[in-house]
């Protein structure tokens, strides 16, 4: 039978046991069962599935050691790097408990039956509710927040929906550990069997995509993979919502003020993001608009110092290796430019050198305007007197991304950066670097195509609105409303006739 390799980055050597790709039948099976189970997983009281989620959380802490130990040999990420992450993981567990126990995510809202200018109105109640049964992909280089225990998994259980995960090809062994947390953890809880599954192979993941029972998809990797995932929902009778998380070059903008009194501070932060996770990360900055003048060469210099100790950088594949070497060797082609290089990788696995690239704005081509999963950015000098037209000229080229950072002061025009950056990102940082996005009620993790295709975000409170889908309940008795609906005390805020009114804490749910 067909299997899922798993492979040591660091060695290049196989790892042990690797998973049995699943057969197209047993992916039926999965989404048959996730679709029975999908009402008594709704109906599940909110406090009831918040219980659930902090034994998930629990569950990951008792088995932290194991999950980063199987993690480290998998992907070649270090031991401090992965035990972040999988606190990031418990976390976000946790943190959507919290958002189902507020219930605001509901969205609910009663206009009473009324005459009104346009005549008489009806009795209207809205609210959220579960799609049914969601096809979750883990990511390559997120082994816990963004796969089998991550963010999507989170939001869509949290949103009283069954999960069926994809493993990510890089971490089988680390997935299936991860999968056998999730199940024991929603057994113990009472959640009805078949509320998660997990699937390993390529051709098992279009054939999840395409199973009837499957109400929607999150996805975090390529555009080449989730265009590939496209093609198989437009072949389905009924399409589905695709919630993909893509491509990101997220620009960095430096004035030169900013690069005046504090250059030497941005020019080693920038090093420390784009090497963060070798590169790995959907939010390293992988363009800087640094100005040409003295200022903008000491950014530049101290990004060279910093370079020279970045070392140790494993990529998670062969795959990935090959493809970063390809985008730098392409990068050398271009006259233009100038390369600085860290010290030489060596040994054996997918060892690779960090790099940065310089260019002028005007000269920056086409060819260079793509991501590359790995340690390169590219730097672009801009004459510094013109700052705004620089600015726009390159957001204006590059593909539109989840994050824009600016590093400014006072004196500049901040309310026009922020303008211009906000009009091409999902979210814009005013110093500081994208990587890193905290779990929060206020975050985004997203944006203009081809960094998302849909107008949500993957992480923080509103991630769980990707799974709902409203309804709204014309003249229904009230023995047939759920509590969230009902007039009298409500244990969540909603609008009532148009006034919003805040929840009361004292009244509880059935």
């Amino acid at each position: 039978m067909p299997t899922t390799p798993a492979v040591n980055p660091r060695t290049g050597e196989a790892l042990e046991v690797p998973a049995e790709d699943t057969t197209d039948a047993e992916v039926r099976r999965l989404c048959e069962r996730a679709a029975v189970v999908a009402p008594a997983l709704a109906a599940l009281s909110r406090h009831d599935r918040a219980d659930l989620l902090e034994r998930i959380a629990d569950g990951i802490d008792a088995h932290r050691d194991r999950l980063v130990d199987i993690a480290v040999r998998e992907t070649g990420f270090t031991a401090m790097k992965l035990g972040g992450e999988a606190t990031r993981a418990a976390f976000q567990f946790r943190f959507f408990a919290e958002v189902v126990r507020d219930g605001a995510y509901l969205e609910a809202i009663v206009d009473h039956a009324a005459d009104t200018p346009m005549g008489p109105r009806p009795d209207l109640r809205r609210w959220l509710i579960p799609l049914g049964p969601i096809a979750v992909f883990g990511a390559s280089n997120f082994p816990f927040a963004f796969s089998v225990l991550g963010g999507d998994t989170a939001s869509a259980l949290a949103a009283g929906n069954p999960v069926i995960v994809k493993a990510h090809a890089s971490h089988p062994h680390t997935s299936d550990i991860s999968y056998q947390i999730l199940a024991d953890a929603l057994r113990d809880g009472g959640a009805p069997e078949g509320s998660i599954g997990v699937v390993y192979g390529l051709a098992a993941g279009a054939a999840l995509v395409a199973d009837p029972a499957v109400t929607a998809v999150g996805f975090t990797g390529s555009v080449g993979g989730g265009k590939a995932l496209l093609d198989v929902i437009s072949g389905r009778p009924d399409p589905i919502p695709f919630f993909g998380e893509l491509s990101s070059l997220n620009p960095v903008i430096v004035t030169p003020s900013a690069a005046r009194n504090r250059g030497a501070e941005i020019g080693a932060g920038l090093v420390a993001s784009f090497t963060l996770g070798s590169g790995q990360l959907c939010t390293k900055p992988g363009f800087v608009l640094v100005p040409d003048d003295e200022d903008g060469t000491a950014v530049v210099d101290a990004a060279c110092s910093a370079l020279a100790h970045s070392t140790d950088h494993v990529l998670l594949s062969e795959g990935i290796r090959d493809a970063y070497q390809l985008s730098v060797s392409d990068y050398a082609q271009h006259r233009e430019m100038t390369s600085y290089t860290a010290p030489l990788a060596t040994g054996p696995g997918y060892h690779v050198t960090a790099k940065l690239v310089e260019v002028d704005l005007d000269d920056l081509s086409e060819a260079m305007i793509h991501e590359t999963f790995g340690p390169v950015a590219v730097i672009a000098r801009y004459r510094a007197a013109e700052l705004d037209a620089s600015a726009a000229q390159l957001l204006q080229r590059l593909p539109d991304s989840l994050t824009v950072t600016v590093h400014s002061t006072d004196d500049d025009d901040n309310a026009g950066l922020l303008a211009l950056a906000t009009a091409h990102a999902g979210r814009v940082l005013f110093g500081g670097f994208p990587t890193g996005v905290a779990v929060s009620w206020a975050q985004t993790h997203g944006g203009p195509w081809p960094a998302t295709n849909a107008a949500h975000t993957s992480v923080g409170a509103t991630a769980i609105r990707r799974f709902l889908r409203p309804v709204t309940y014309q003249n229904v008795p009230t023995d047939l409303l759920p509590d969230e609906l009902r007039d009298g005390p409500c244990p969540v805020a909603r609008r009532v006739d148009g006034v919003l009114q805040l929840a009361d804490t004292d009244t509880g749910t059935r």
